[in-house]
């Protein structure tokens, strides 16, 4: 047996605890019985004594020791009870001494005698002689015929006999029941800890094959009940999260498989076909760039999105105004909008500060305009709107575009994902942006909620509780300052713009949640 073993070691406490109490229970028990039987016992004494006192009382004056002495003999019979009994006078003189007992369990000759003293200050003393094995009292009285001391006394061979017995009687029983609580506590903790064995022996079993295998819950509702539960809750999120990385895998190769095989074409043909002339050759290297730079932007969304999932943050977050955010990035990104002649307002921005990182932020804001722009038609508006109250702040972007699917609305943050996927490809999206914009809500503490009437455009709200932005841990809920420059929309407001009218990314309105 493993003495390192749980079920040892619990075993050994539970033995060890139940003998504890075994030995105490026992010793109680001798000291509880030894106390009732000595004190039985002088409560006795005290009773013949006080039968002894009453002879003595009604003895005449004068009255002759043989007469007490009959008295005596008569109502206590000390030789057949058993007792010792001896009455002595206060000159010394021995008024009455008892015989040899009939059990013969004690020698009253060799019993000393105690001096008679009439000025003790306790008239009434109870000794024990434990040579003699007899417990005396002594007790001092006067009457009309003189003072006397009266020593009576009985054997505590019964007591200590039985006594004896129960520590034979324990010393039997205590290493049996001590045994019997090893086995019985060993036994009680291998059934305690079997729905422990079922939940490794199940845990054993888990693997990708069998996804769906979950942990037995025992319905004890105890802690083991709640903790398979919790464990079976953690299990699903992890099938969760596989199937979405086995999806978020086949999705990426998917989106990178087609501007490689474009590339490779393009290539191909050049190599082929050695008699371009110059223009044909400029349009096929172009070719070959825009697929480059739709790659480029793809893998730079997958990279943003590692690193958000990785949890990689920046040491230190700012106070940001989200009204000033707002506001510069409109600006930068007017000149995209004036193109479609689009209007973007932001009358409705207001004081509405936040802790955070603010090209992150600002990546947020860059992403929803963006897809605002490209899938509104011209004419409409943009608006831009942020308020703050004691519960938080808000941000709010609104269009008056083509707005989104019902259907779609519960899908479009989730990777890859288009409404329309023919349309998304040409326009350069992959279906990230919104996956980002996401992540970096999740990461800011924030909530993100949309709205779409279809035609007349979409609403999204990100809304940043105060106790939760205040409580966010940088190191852990904070986006990586590493991950800046990876943006796909650039690290700088007017690179978001640049790139934003020349590699666009898909509005959720449409297509691709970007």
């Amino acid at each position: 047996m493993n003495p390192r073993s749980l079920v040892f070691r619990l075993g050994a406490w539970y033995t060890l605890l139940l003998g504890t109490t075994f030995v105490l229970v026992g010793t109680g028990t001798f000291f509880a019985l030894q106390h009732y039987l000595q004190s039985s016992l002088r409560e006795s004494l005290s009773r013949r004594t006080r039968q002894i006192e009453q002879i003595l009382m009604e003895a005449p004056a004068q009255s002759a020791n043989s007469l007490i002495g009959r008295d005596i003999e008569t109502r206590i019979a000390p030789e057949f009870n058993n007792r010792f009994v001896r009455v002595t006078s206060s000159s010394g003189e021995t008024v009455f001494r008892s015989g040899s007992p009939a059990d013969r369990s004690f020698d009253p000759a060799a019993i000393a005698i105690v001096p008679f003293d009439p000025s003790r200050k306790a008239p009434t003393e109870t000794r024990t002689l434990p040579e003699a094995h007899l417990m005396v009292r002594t007790e001092s009285v006067r009457a009309a015929a003189g003072a006397f001391q009266i020593e009576l006394g009985a054997s505590t061979a019964g007591i200590e006999d039985v006594l004896n017995r129960l520590l034979d009687l324990l010393a039997v029983l205590l290493p049996i029941l001590i045994v019997c609580a090893a086995v019985g506590g060993y036994w009680l903790v291998v059934w305690a800890l079997r729905p422990v064995d079922r939940l490794s022996q199940t845990a054993e079993q888990m693997s990708l094959q069998n996804p769906t295998l979950r942990l037995p819950v025992s319905p004890s509702g105890d802690a083991l009940e709640r903790m398979s539960v919790s464990l079976n809750n953690m299990l699903g999120r992890l099938l969760e999260s596989v199937q979405s990385s086995r999806r978020f895998l086949a999705d990426a190769s998917h989106e990178l498989r087609t501007p490689l095989t474009v590339i490779k074409g393009e290539l191909q043909e050049l190599i082929h076909e050695v008699n371009l002339s110059k223009g044909e050759l400029r349009e096929r290297v172009g070719s070959v760039l825009e697929e480059v730079g739709r790659l480029e932007h793809l893998v730079a969304g997958l990279l943003v999105l590692s690193r958000l999932d990785a949890g990689e943050t920046q040491n230190d977050w700012v106070e940001i105004d989200l009204a000033e955010l707002s506001l510069s990035t409109a600006e930068q990104m007017r000149l995209m909008a004036e193109d479609k002649d689009i209007q973007i307002e932001t009358s409705s921005l207001s004081t509405a500060v936040i802790l955070g990182d603010q090209s992150r932020l600002k990546q947020i804001i860059v992403n929803l305009l963006d897809n605002a722009i490209r899938f509104t038609g011209s004419g409409g508006t943009v608006a831009l709107q942020t308020q703050t109250t004691e519960e938080g702040s808000l941000l709010e972007i609104s269009d008056t575009g083509i707005g989104i699917p019902q259907a779609a609305i519960a899908h479009i943050f989730d990777r890859f994902y288009r409404v329309d996927p023919s349309r998304s490809r040409d326009d350069g999206g992959a279906g990230l942006g919104l996956s980002i914009v996401k992540s970096i809500c999740l990461a800011h503490g924030a909530e993100i909620h949309v709205e779409s009437h279809r035609p007349t455009g979409s609403t999204f709200r990100i809304w940043f509780p105060r106790r939760s932005i205040m409580q966010t841990n940088p190191r852990t809920g904070a986006i990586s300052e590493a991950a800046h420059g990876d943006s796909p929309s650039g690290a700088n407001g007017a690179d978001m713009a640049k790139e934003g009218r020349t590699k666009p990314e898909r509005h959720p309105a449409i297509s691709l949640n970007s």
